[in-house]
């Protein structure tokens, strides 16, 4: 169950990055038709600037999920390292927590935004584009955010890049210096023995 769930998690975020990346792509090929349009042709296109400028917010998120699933958040661990064990479990768990309060709050207001701009009609000022289309990205990827934040405090990272715990009692099965306890042999080793 475990492993299906991050599983699930896991394709969910990687569809959203690609999906900000192909926006990203769009953006780069688009700024570059403007950039020719008005230094070459003489001929600005007052689509560029808006147009970019609205793709620019649900970019912004797209990639958030990823990044929590693959721990790629900057984390600032001096005084945690130099915790007993079971209190960096306390504090890796508080630290979940608070990025899932964060997560919940950006949720809801960016919610409450998709809403009001689509019961108010909003539309952006040259383009006339709807403003909610560009609040449901945004709305979809902190939902991932926050479930697989949610998901994380709960059930634990379940991470394949630490070295698997090695029995104390068996010293034959625990690596020399030589050994890279992180490899995939490793790893595999590891789950079969458990």
């Amino acid at each position: 169950m475990n492993k299906k769930l991050f599983d699930t998690l896991r394709h969910i975020s990687l569809v959203l990055l690609y999906a900000g990346a192909a926006v990203i792509l769009v953006q780069a090929a688009w700024i570059s038709y403007g950039v020719v349009v008005r230094y070459v042709f003489n001929s600005p296109d007052g689509m560029v600037t808006e147009a970019t400028a609205l793709l620019l917010v649900p970019v912004a998120f797209m990639g958030v999920s990823f990044a929590l699933l693959n721990d790629s958040y900057p984390k600032v661990t001096l005084m945690r390292d130099k915790l007993p064990p079971h209190i960096q479990f306390w504090v890796d768990k508080f630290n979940m927590f608070v990025m899932l309060i964060i997560g919940l709050f950006f949720l809801a207001a960016s919610g409450k935004a998709m809403f009001k701009s689509f019961s108010s009609g909003a539309a952006s000022e040259i383009l006339l584009w709807p403003r909610f289309y560009f609040w449901i990205p945004v709305v979809i990827a902190l939902l991932s955010f926050s479930i697989t934040a949610f998901c994380l405090l709960v059930a634990g990272r379940h991470d394949q890049s630490t070295p698997p715990l090695q029995d104390k009692s068996s010293p034959q099965d625990k690596p020399s210096s030589n050994d890279d306890v992180n490899s995939i042999e490793a790893v595999e080793k590891h789950e079969k023995d458990a």
